[in-house]
């Protein structure tokens, strides 16, 4: 599976931004899809997940402000991010895991939230 990510730049603090990220491939095999991002100077961490069956997950500093979304065939996963803080800056990174437990990143796209 392959991911392309887009949609990182530079945001104000209360704005919005729209990640997307499109995968190719083997998507079938597609179970999950989600978001991470990393801060400099910190560890990756979980934002956003989505199954195939529709359950979502989102960490507790991004729930009620990020909404992640995908198509129905698990080929683009989007991440829609309002009411952003300085401290949702990082490098944001799509991941998709498939039926075997595989998982695959794609390029980290970064998002910074700064007037």
């Amino acid at each position: 599976v392959q991911l392309q990510a887009s949609g990182g730049g530079l945001v104000q603090p209360g704005g919005s931004l729209k990640l997307s990220c499109a995968a190719s491939g083997s998507i079938r095999s597609i179970n999950v899809m989600g978001w991470y991002r990393q801060a400099p100077g910190k560890q990756r961490e979980l934002v956003a997940t989505i199954a195939r069956s529709g359950m979502t997950h989102y960490s507790d500093s991004v729930k009620g402000r990020f909404t992640i979304f995908r198509d129905d065939t698990m080929s683009t996963v989007h991440l829609q991010m309002n009411s952003t803080k300085p401290e949702d800056t990082a490098v944001y990174y799509c991941n998709v895991e498939t039926g075997y437990g595989i998982p695959y990143w794609g390029q980290g796209t970064l998002v910074t939230v700064s007037s």
